[in-house]
């Protein structure tokens, strides 16, 4: 199991659904593997239509990234190289997305933020029972489609509004030292569980995929981690 008490299981529906699917997402909320991973999550459920709890566990990618972010195309410089050579690859990636509803708007992006204050932000919601997913959506959303700094303040209390959490609630969490180091020591234990890379998908704390997988593929796992059918997907154990 990554760490204790992540997954909170409080509805009364579980009482009554012994086989309710439990999906913990290892993510960053700028990566855009990371999104497309959740839209096709988001449609593996669906297409299950069972009773799911899904829960989000920090990672950042950048973790040494400055407070203050830095401009879009001196990031890419500095972790890839020349960012002319990456322009295929964002374009490809912008098409794939596109095919599944995604609007990857890799041109109005001029700032790189620290995601920090975002995970704390998503680890408020998880707390206090808001829709984690939701809000997981509006942050992904906002940064790639629209281009928001996802570390400012403001932008996150906008956010998190959008998922029904009071502004004060919100400013209380993220002035708060404690919270931080609650994150911190989530995302500590994902690393020393051995992730490397997001996204990355804990079903039912036994079975691990790695990467953004197609959407079949996900469903063919959460029939083997329900029902113990064989899946051509490559997975493993619980990560420990």
């Amino acid at each position: 199991m990554i760490g204790p008490g992540i997954t909170k299981i409080s509805s009364a529906d579980l009482l009554c659904s012994p086989a309710t699917l439990q999906v913990d997402v290892i993510a960053d909320l700028i990566c855009p593997w990371c999104y497309l991973g959740k839209k096709r999550l988001d449609d593996a459920l669906s297409a299950v239509q069972g009773p799911s709890l899904v829960s989000w566990l920090p990672f950042q990618l950048n973790p040494g990234m400055p407070v203050e972010g830095m401009p879009f195309e001196e990031y890419l410089r500095s972790k890839f190289g020349n960012p002319e050579k990456l322009q295929p690859g964002l374009e490809e990636l912008t098409r794939a997305a596109g095919a599944e509803g995604i609007d990857l708007r890799f041109d109005l992006i001029s700032h790189v933020p620290n995601t920090l204050n975002a995970h704390r932000l998503m680890n408020l919601a998880e707390q206090i029972g808001a829709d984690t997913s939701g809000l997981a959506e509006k942050i992904l959303g906002g940064f790639f489609s629209e281009g928001l700094d996802i570390s400012n303040l403001d932008v996150l209390v906008e956010l998190g509004a959008d998922v029904g959490i009071g502004t004060t609630e919100i400013l209380t969490t993220l002035e708060d030292e404690k919270t931080k180091s609650i994150v911190l020591s989530q995302e500590a234990q994902v690393r020393q569980s051995g992730v490397t890379g997001v996204p990355d998908f804990l079903v039912n704390k036994r079975l691990f995929v790695m990467g953004a997988q197609r959407t079949e593929n996900l469903v063919s796992v959460f029939d083997r981690a329900m029902f113990g059918e064989e899946s051509d997907l490559e997975v493993s154990e619980t990560v420990h």
